[in-house]
């Protein structure tokens, strides 16, 4: 028989693990109460690097925020070739938005290039009327990032892209490998490793 005070201390746990996703989701414009109701469909996950959390071309159910690690969408094509669509890192929410919006199969696979930490929840909560402001705000920072992408891709070299992320983001250039930077930039790891060289000779 459960106790009174072990199904406290239990829930206590619960929100003390799943914090990281509360704040994001008060931070965007939930309810405290609205967050609380759906606090115990919260699943907090450790998984290992290469761990698949929606694979190319299945039904899309859930999101993840990252606490810990790093995930990655990614296409793979017949011929074995990866297209790496992006890369989430900590303080993110991870889900594949035109499979939400349209319900269709992902496009994308999801998965975690490092082990990861990571709070699961099913995608079925944005559809709750009272978090609309949570769909605005996903949306709102959707919609910046991908023209900022755009723009980022089709108005720069990748010597500027390179650039870029050098300045803005860093901490890219330090946790991904020469192969995933490359790909993203849109040029071989050969290719970018001479780019550094030339960079660096000319600083």
């Amino acid at each position: 028989m459960i106790e009174p005070d072990d199904v406290k201390k239990t829930a206590v746990l619960q929100v003390s693990i799943c914090q990281p996703l509360q704040q994001f989701l008060l931070a965007l414009g939930a309810s405290q109460a609205a967050v609380e109701r759906y606090l115990p469909q919260f699943k907090a996950l450790n998984v290992p690097a290469g761990e698949v959390l929606l694979g190319q071309g299945n039904e899309q159910s859930q999101a993840y925020f990252v606490v810990d690690g790093i995930v990655r969408a990614c296409h793979y094509t017949q011929e074995g070739t990866e297209r790496c669509k992006e890369f989430y890192f900590e303080g993110e929410l991870c889900f594949l938005y035109v499979s939400w919006l349209k319900q269709i199969p992902a496009r994308y696979q999801l998965e975690a290039l490092s082990a990861c930490k990571l709070i699961q929840m099913p995608l079925s909560v944005l559809d709750d009327t009272s978090l609309q402001p949570v769909q605005l705000g996903l949306l709102k920072q959707q919609l910046l990032y991908k023209e900022q992408k755009e723009a980022f891709l089709l108005l720069h070299t990748p010597e500027q892209r390179y650039l870029y992320l050098r300045e803005h983001s860093p901490f890219w250039l330090e946790r991904l490998s020469q192969g995933q930077l490359a790909n993203y930039i849109g040029i071989t790891a050969i290719s970018l490793s001479r780019m550094r060289r030339r960079l660096q000779d000319s600083f």
